[in-house]
């Protein structure tokens, strides 16, 4: 029993995961909204918000709250906050793009009976934007600091 106070008493992990949830059910929400439901959504990367810059930046505020801005707690986290939404807005966001122009090519290819390897669409939504990121960053940072305010 123990164990589990010890987990809902973590205001770090709290604010993290709840971090994590909101920014998913947002975006399930937006694109729900703006395309139809889809159950990859609950789960799949790319999207606004960026549900990982938002689990990160809450991560590294909370972090920073409990522990102060000069401490290696604080330092480890912003610098995993820091390499996970530089991937998010570099690699991810250029493997998506690249696999939109796949796409296409795919379907050019299709159109003129070629065969090909691929009877499946690759996977175009797994980096973000600048404000996808900068958004998932805000969220994250709000709800760290709503997190903590409650445990005090």
């Amino acid at each position: 029993m123990n164990i589990i106070m010890d987990l809902v008493t973590n205001r770090i992990l709290v604010a993290t995961v709840a971090a994590w949830f909101v920014a998913q059910f947002l975006k399930v929400l937006f694109d729900t909204i703006k395309n139809g439901f889809s159950v990859e959504r609950l789960t799949g990367s790319g999207g606004m918000p960026s549900s990982h810059s938002a689990t990160v930046c809450a991560l590294s505020t909370a972090a920073g709250i409990q522990y102060g801005l000069d401490s290696f707690q604080f330092a480890i986290c912003a610098i995993l906050a820091i390499i996970v939404m530089y991937d998010a807005l570099g690699v991810r966001r250029e493997t998506g793009i690249q696999a939109k122009v796949l796409n296409e090519m795919i379907a050019l290819f299709q159109d003129m009976d070629q065969e090909l390897s691929t009877d499946e669409k690759l996977k175009e939504l797994v980096g973000h934007t600048p404000l996808q990121v900068l958004m998932g960053a805000i969220l994250g940072i709000v709800i760290a600091f709503a997190v903590t305010n409650l445990y005090h």
